[in-house]
């Protein structure tokens, strides 16, 4: 079987995989969709005369929040519970090619997370009047692409770093969370400290090309470094999977 086929039928056995666990995939395009719902409503209520740029802001933001729970937080913690289960091992010792395998999950990872911005952004539009301009979305997917690809590495990183599938949600959330609070995706950070350490990590650059693809009058015109910043996380990333990632459990 050619490269391309056993990519895309191994990518399609991972399709099933997903949707055979119903509440689980709900969740996955649930979580993200709530978590903007509530905050838009929150922050609207909270500054009535700001809700138009509140809205605005938030909703590109809560997008890049979206994709990277889909592709960083998601990846990570299915590889380290794989590996522990054994999954992994019996996936290694079979005939298909271990790159093969890591390909479709990238690659499934990276579907899904377009989907599931597809969805908020649609969202968005509908109930909040926050739209992407048409002539954007050729570059949006793009962006989103790009993001998708490099977090979906940074997974698979993470994952060869964590000991074991129990711990693997701390450290996830432990990495991630601080980056989303400082990253122009929780909260507006645009002065001080903050930004000169949010700007060594992809989540700031991630978070910032898009809201320029959203409003550019706003945040100002796409950044091409914002893009070799996602480009260099990624490979960097990926450097790191090949050297750290383990099919056998560690524990």
């Amino acid at each position: 079987m050619n490269l391309r086929r056993l990519i895309l039928r191994q990518v399609r056995y991972e399709n099933r995989d997903f949707w055979r666990s119903p509440e689980a995939a709900f969740f996955y395009f649930a979580f993200p969709i709530i978590f903007m719902l509530t905050m838009n409503l929150v922050f609207a209520a909270a500054f009535a005369d700001e809700e138009g740029d509140l809205m605005g802001f938030y909703t590109p933001a809560y997008i890049v929040f979206g994709v990277i729970m889909a592709t960083f937080t998601a990846l990570a913690m299915a590889v380290a519970i794989a590996r522990d289960e054994g999954l992994l091992k019996r996936i290694h010792g079979s005939p298909m090619p271990t790159w093969a395998y890591l390909s479709a999950r990238v690659l499934f990872s990276i579907l899904m997370a377009l989907v599931l911005a597809l969805i908020m952004a649609a969202v968005g539009a509908v109930l909040f009047g926050v739209g992407l301009p048409i002539g954007s979305i050729p570059l949006a997917v793009v962006i989103v692409a790009l993001g998708a690809a490099c977090f979906t590495a940074l997974g698979l990183a993470v994952a060869g770093l964590v000991p074991s599938a129990q711990s693997a949600p701390v450290i996830v959330n432990g990495i991630i969370l601080p980056l989303l609070f400082i990253s122009n995706v929780f909260i507006e950070v645009e002065e001080g400290m903050l930004v000169t350490v949010s700007n060594l990590f992809p989540v700031r650059h991630f978070a910032d090309a898009f809201q320029a693809v959203y409003h550019p009058e706003v945040a100002g015109p796409l950044d091409p470094v914002d893009l070799v910043w996602l480009a260099g996380w990624g490979l960097a990333a990926l450097l790191v999977a090949w050297r750290t990632f383990s099919w056998e459990p560690r524990s």
